[in-house]
């Protein structure tokens, strides 16, 4: 029997949503249906909310500091979700994913140096690299059968020419590829032969469909020392307004580094709201992931099968992680702008442009299926209508 009900839809009009609140703005119209940022549609786990609410509570929001019981729960988590056991001294918090990118690009680089990621990819690896006046080093992933594949002698050859840093996002957004143990570790291997550090992005992790998520950093003792993992409970457990992450940093010259940045730029503590609702999400959010991964497997499945059977010019990349779909529009022949007006204007459905993740984008569109089902199957025939 379940405890939650993911069909259930929620009003998210006048609470400052950027998904449903900024269409006008991003989109240029605010007659579209919203399946385009990666967050859910879905109230989070109830013992979250009612942490949260003992806290309101309680009336007094002072200063706060993350105590060692939140480290303990992230601990635990990644234990038994990821057989990965950690040092509680490893662990620094931050705001976000992308903060925390940023400042291991200022922290462990100079102005100048090469930043290497793969396209097509999460945007902010662009931006970062490119706002902290850093040279982006793009090793495109290779499309083969629908799937991703890492090309390791491209990835190999700019390693040589000297990168300082690899950004990796596992699993990979958009397409929702899971890399495997083997990957990871010649990825490792090589970044540790050519003295590269690697900032793996992990805060899709807990959302894994398909096969098994490996954190870069469980691989060996040794390579563990050139990793930084950033990972959070805002995508798994839709808490991103809380602003709370984790990052793991087993070497300590790397974890002094990225703290010295974090002082001089004034950061010292998560919200309030933000420890508490971590902390209470990874010691008691289990069975509500659990029963959101069944509910995301269904709806892949009917996104799956409605396109395969109404609208044959788009082919579905199934994803091993995540609930972000990406789909590949190019058997239609249509430019990305002429597929953007089509989604606005015909269909009224506001997806991710594809080109918008760099290079090996261009004909895709990423659409987020974190949403009751009723939804999905609105947005799927928009996309038919989009493409009659």
């Amino acid at each position: 029997m379940n405890k939650y009900d993911f069909n259930q839809k929620l009003n998210r009009e006048h609470t400052s949503s950027v998904k449903w609140g900024l269409t006008k703005q991003i989109f240029g119209t605010d007659d579209v249906l919203p399946m385009w940022v990666a967050d859910m549609d879905f109230s989070p786990p109830n013992e979250v909310k009612e942490a949260i609410q003992e806290r309101v509570d309680h009336g007094i929001y002072g200063y706060t500091y993350s105590p060692p019981s939140t480290t303990e729960a992230i601990q635990m988590w990644l234990k038994k979700r990821h057989s990965w056991e950690i040092n509680h001294s490893w662990v620094l918090y931050s705001s976000g994913v992308v903060p925390s990118i940023s400042i291991a690009i200022e922290a462990f680089t100079t102005p100048g140096d090469k930043v290497m990621l793969q396209s097509p990819v999460y945007t902010p690896f662009f931006e970062m690299i490119e706002k902290n006046n850093r040279k982006i080093v793009n090793t495109p992933l290779k499309l083969i059968n629908n799937r991703y594949e890492i090309d390791f002698t491209l990835f190999e050859n700019h390693l040589k020419d000297g990168v300082k840093l690899f950004l990796l996002c596992n699993p990979h957004n958009p397409s929702g590829r899971v890399w495997t143990k083997e990957e990871l570790t010649r990825i490792v291997e090589l970044c540790h032969q050519y003295n590269c550090l690697i900032l793996s992005d992990e805060i899709h992790s807990d959302l894994i469909l398909k096969n098994k998520h490996v954190p870069i950093a469980s691989l060996n003792d040794t390579y563990k020392e050139i990793t930084v993992t950033c990972i959070a409970p805002s995508k798994t457990f839709n808490l991103a307004g809380l602003q709370a992450s984790a990052v793991i940093i087993p070497n300590k010259q790397l974890r002094k580094a990225f703290k010295d940045v974090q002082e001089r730029q004034g950061f010292f503590s998560l919200s309030t709201f933000g420890i508490i609702g971590m902390e209470a999400a990874y010691r008691s959010g289990e069975q509500w992931l659990e029963e959101l991964l069944a509910y995301i497997k269904e709806n892949v499945k009917t996104v799956k099968e409605y396109i395969d059977e109404h609208i044959p010019g788009i082919s579905v990349m199934e994803p091993e992680g995540s609930y972000l779909i990406w789909l590949n529009c190019q058997a239609l022949q249509l430019s990305d702008e002429e597929i953007k007006d089509r989604l606005l204007i015909k269909g009224k459905l506001a997806l991710e442009p594809g080109k918008k993740y760099g290079p090996g984008g261009e004909g895709f569109v990423r659409m987020n299926i974190a949403c009751p089902r009723e939804i999905v199957l609105e947005g799927l025939e928009r996309l038919k209508r989009a493409f009659s």
